[in-house]
Parts: structure tokens; sequence; C-alpha cells
């Protein structure tokens, strides 16, 4: 229920940003700013306590030779990788897919060559939240559900800075060299100073490489 909730608004915000052609940080802005009323209006209804997931798995490790695997995390990892090489698939082996890049780069030029910029927006944030619900069934999984759990997409907002706003390669690279830098700094400095360092680096790539590590810079012609 929730989940409409929050597509819904974010549709209405969307349009009325996009009426007005405001600037593209307007947008994090508002999806940030939804994301908080939501969950307050959850904690609300539904407390703040602690929910954990049913025991899916009758098996929880799995021994390979001298290692063993958390049965659960390959599980998902596969599960990850398929959703990412399906939606791979449709962004660049589809019609659709082409549809999106257009309009993700230009509305106005996608709208006179016949692209229905509203229905394929409305398409988008049906694969985001799509995706979205079963990356937070995941993380139900690997954690527990509380109404802050959702604050977790800040981490996929700073794995897009490092790898590269608008590159579906640059932010499966982000994700990844997040999660190093992250283990990396909780080893040395400790999980309660560690975003500190984390938010400081998605500064440093905003300021010396805003593009990101996969992004490139696009020169229009006249």
């Amino acid at each position: 229920m929730g989940g409409f909730l929050g597509l819904a608004a974010e549709l209405v915000a969307f349009r009325r940003l996009r009426n007005k052609r405001s600037p593209v940080i307007y947008y994090f802005v508002s999806s940030i700013t939804l994301g908080m009323l939501l969950e307050n209006i959850i904690a609300i209804f539904f407390s703040t306590n602690f929910y954990s997931y049913p025991n899916f798995f009758r098996i929880n490790t799995l021994r390979l030779g001298q290692f063993i695997l958390n049965f659960p995390d390959l599980i998902m990892f596969s599960i990850s990788l398929t959703a990412l090489a399906i939606l791979a698939f449709i962004i660049y082996r589809t019609k659709v897919g082409m549809a999106l890049r257009a309009v993700s780069y230009d509305l106005d030029t996608a709208s006179l060559m016949g692209i229905d910029v509203l229905r394929i927006i409305q398409l988008a944030f049906f694969l985001a939240g799509f995706l979205g619900g079963i990356s937070g069934v995941f993380l139900g999984i690997s954690y527990t559900l509380y109404p802050q759990l959702g604050q977790m997409v800040v981490k996929g907002f700073i794995a897009s800075v490092i790898g590269g706003l608008g590159s579906l390669e640059g932010a499966v690279i982000g994700a990844f060299l997040l999660g190093l830098i992250e283990i990396l700094l909780i080893k040395l400095v400790g999980s309660a100073i560690s975003p500190v360092f984390i938010f400081c680096i998605m500064l440093l790539f905003l300021l010396l490489r805003p593009r990101g590590i996969a992004g490139t810079h696009v020169q229009e012609k006249a």
C-alpha cells in the first residue's frame, strides 16, 4: 500500500516539476522528501518496532570445499543478476528502451518524434518501483523490517554518483565499489563514522568528476 501511495505522490510531484521545467536536483530532493514522509506515516500506523521475515529457506549455509556460503545470499545474488540482465535487455535491445533513453536525454525532442513522454515516464517509475520492491524484500530477508529501512536508498544514490548518473554499467560499478569502500571503512574507523567518509567521497566525485566513473560528456552539435 505504501509503495502505491509513494508512486502516485511521486508521479504528481514529477509532473508538477516537469511542467515548471525545474532543475534536475529538485527531482532528487522531492524523492527524498516523499520517502521521509512515507516512513513517518508507516511509523505512525505500524509503530517503530522491528519485524522479522519468516524463514523462507530450509538451508542456511552451503559448503563448497573449504568455503561456507550463505544460501539466502546466493539466491538473492542470482535473482539480482537475472533482474539486472532483463533490465539491460529492455533498455538496450527494445524499442521501449530506446524511448526511455530518448526521453531521459531530451523530453521535447522525444515528444516531437512521436513518443508518448508521459507513458514512458510512468513506465520508468513502474520499473523503478518494481526493482525497489525486490530490493526491499531482499533487505527484509537480510536484516529486519523497520520504517527507516528505506533510508538505504541513499546508498543507491551515492553508488549512482560514483558510477555515473544515467549509466547502468556505472551504477553496478559504483555499487560494488561502495560496498568494498564501506567494508574497508568499517574495519578501519568503525560503523559509526564510516558514513561521514562515504559522504565526503561522494562530494569529491561531485566536485572533481561529476559524471562519475562510467559517465561520459555529451556534446550537442548544431
